[in-house]
């Protein structure tokens, strides 16, 4: 079992930053890809950002240009810098940890609310 941990959301104005960072327990050569998704009340859960173990990142097109993923590769840690928040971007962000022996392991979601 993998355990991921989120942290760093919360309550921002509109067009404010946050960042979020999300730990998983296993060794770094262990994790393949990690990533952030999000869901809102109503929709489903999607992609918003992934970066591989080889530094291979990807975001979907509502978030490019505004958010930024890194990764710590000596703690299995990624992060999410995310510049220039809507109101749009209010959701639970999830953070997703694939390993390449046991699996995807998800995180408990941390809530992001984007409001005046």
């Amino acid at each position: 079992q993998v355990q991921v941990v989120e942290s760093g959301g919360g309550l921002v104005q509109p067009g404010g930053s946050l960042r979020l960072s999300c730990a998983a327990s296993s060794s770094v050569i262990n994790i393949a890809k990690m990533g952030w998704y999000r869901q809102a009340p109503g929709n489903q859960r999607e992609l918003v950002a992934t970066i591989t173990n080889t530094g291979r990142w990807n975001y979907a097109d509502r978030v490019k240009g505004r958010f930024t993923i890194s990764r710590d590769y000596d703690k299995s840690t990624v992060y999410l810098q995310m510049n220039s928040l809507k109101p749009e971007d209010t959701a639970v962000y999830y953070c997703k940890a694939d390993h390449i022996f046991r699996g995807t392991f998800w995180g408990q979601g941390t809530q992001v609310t984007v409001s005046s």
